[in-house]
C-alpha cells in the first residue's frame, strides 16, 4: 500500500512589518469545539502521478475557493505521526476572508447512524500573527512556520 501524502500552501503576509499566516479550520461536528492545536494550512492527499505542488495549489482552491497565484517558496517536507508525508510551499499572498468559500463533503453523523450529512471541508479562515499560528496551528505543522520565519526574517518584525 503506497504511504499517503499531502500537499499545500502556507499563503503568508506583511502586515505593518509583522509576518502573518493563513489558517484552515476543519469543518464539521467533529471539530465544531476544537481550536487551539486543530487549524491547518490549506492541503490535502494526492496520488503518486500526482504532482505535489500542482495538488497543493487544487487543493488550496477548493478548500479556499481562491485560486493562488505567486511565487512559491519550497518548505521543507514533514513527516507525521501516522507516516503520511506533507509536502508545503509558502506564497505571499493576501486572502480576504470574507471571500472564502469551501467545497462540500458528505459524512455519515453521527457515526453509525445511517445519517449522511453535508458539510463545508473547511468552516474558517483567518489570518494570524505567529505568536497565535503557533498556538493554532496543528502541532506537526508549525515547523512550516518555523521555516517560514528563517525565510523572511529580514522582512519582518516579531
Amino acid at each position: 500500500m503506497p504511504m499517503k501524502q499531502s500537499a499545500g500552501i502556507l499563503a503568508y503576509r506583511f502586515v505593518n512589518e509583522c509576518l502573518e499566516v493563513f489558517l484552515v479550520h476543519p469543518g464539521g461536528p467533529f471539530w465544531s469545539k476544537k481550536d487551539l492545536g486543530s487549524w491547518s494550512i490549506p492541503k490535502g492527499e494526492f496520488n503518486d502521478d500526482e504532482d505535489p505542488l500542482i495538488a497543493a495549489q487544487r487543493e488550496f482552491e477548493e478548500e479556499v475557493g481562491v485560486k493562488l497565484t505567486g511565487d512559491e517558496i519550497a518548505l521543507k517536507p514533514v513527516k507525521l505521526k501516522s507516516g503520511k508525508i506533507v509536502y508545503a510551499w509558502a506564497v505571499k499572498a493576501d486572502i480576504d476572508v470574507s471571500k472564502c468559500v469551501s467545497n462540500q463533503f458528505e459524512i455519515e453523523w453521527p457515526p453509525k447512524s445511517n445519517k449522511i450529512i453535508s458539510i463545508p471541508e473547511i468552516d474558517r479562515w483567518e489570518w494570524f500573527c505567529i505568536e497565535y499560528a503557533l498556538k493554532k496551528v496543528n502541532p506537526a505543522q508549525s515547523a512550516f512556520i518555523l521555516e517560514l520565519i528563517e525565510l523572511t526574517e529580514s522582512d519582518a518584525t516579531y
